[in-house]
């Protein structure tokens, strides 16, 4: 599943690819990606008209920001988003077309169909689902080191499901949970309120920095990963315990070890990261 920084490589390749453009019509070819309004007629009426302003991102959904409509879309698994010539053929597995008055598209492609589209009047977004329950965003300035002991004291959950949970912090996913406990050089087990002041000062810099690595070098591409360019992220080039089972670690040469974690795959080293 896209993670934060691939979301936020696609929302950069989309403001540079359709801000601006114009809605003519759309072509629903599978309604269930349709979540609100529940008709796709309805979708269809309300989005067709309307020009693209920005795009924007909330932890792992990319944010439409319309004239006066808001789209709220979650790529899930395998989502995905292209720009093409209106006379160009259809690929498999292409869902929702959103045509444009220039004579181009906006296609969304999507192999598990698990992604999900909906449509809200500007502002009714952030109070209603998806987006209503929504933790800390973890590359936004307010997401200061007090801000995220506030969101870990007292709770006793391990800390690395606590890190998956979208209602504490958003955008962290499987990869870079591992990448930033082992950058901080915490246990993945250990129970989050068993964590000092230090231990989550390096937590929190970790996560920050992990993300706007990832970012910079366009995500991750651990499996079928493409931004709107079709383009590969580079961050699995830097990875240094997600996927590495019995690799030696980078900063100690000790093999890294996977054990599963509240149902997750999840990648240490047991020497860089003791369970204490």
């Amino acid at each position: 599943m896209p993670e934060l920084p691939e979301v936020e490589t696609v929302k950069r390749t989309l403001n540079v690819l359709v801000r601006g453009k114009t809605i003519s019509n759309v072509t629903v070819l599978l309604p269930r990606i349709i979540r609100l309004p529940e008709e796709p007629e309805a979708f269809v009426r309300l989005i067709s008209g309307q020009t693209i302003r920005e795009v924007e991102r909330r932890g792992k959904f990319l944010r439409f920001v319309l004239d006066d409509m808001v789209m709220i879309s979650h790529l899930r698994m395998e989502g995905r988003y292209g720009v093409f010539s209106a006379e160009e053929p259809l690929e498999l597995h292409t869902h929702v077309i959103f045509h444009f008055t220039d004579g181009t598209d906006l296609r969304y492609k999507d192999v598990r169909q698990f992604g999900t589209m909906h449509i809200f009047r500007t502002g009714e977004e952030w109070s209603l689902p998806p987006l209503h329950k929504l933790g800390l965003e973890p590359l936004d300035p307010a997401f200061t080191v007090d801000a995220f002991m506030e969101r870990i004291k007292g709770r006793t959950t391990k800390i690395k499901p606590l890190l998956l949970n979208q209602e504490v912090i958003v955008g962290i996913g499987n990869i870079y949970a591992d990448e930033a406990l082992h950058t901080a050089g915490i246990h993945p087990a250990r129970e989050a309120s068993s964590l000092d002041r230090q231990e989550l000062k390096r937590l929190h810099q970790a996560i920050v920095t992990t993300l706007a690595e990832s970012v910079e070098v366009g995500g991750s591409s651990i499996k079928s990963y493409v931004n709107g360019q079709g383009e590969m992220g580079m961050f699995q080039h830097q990875l240094k315990a997600y996927g590495r089972k019995q690799e030696p670690c980078l900063t100690c040469g000790t093999p890294i070890e996977k054990i599963v974690l509240a149902g997750r795959g999840t990648h240490y080293c047991p020497q860089c990261q003791l369970c204490t």
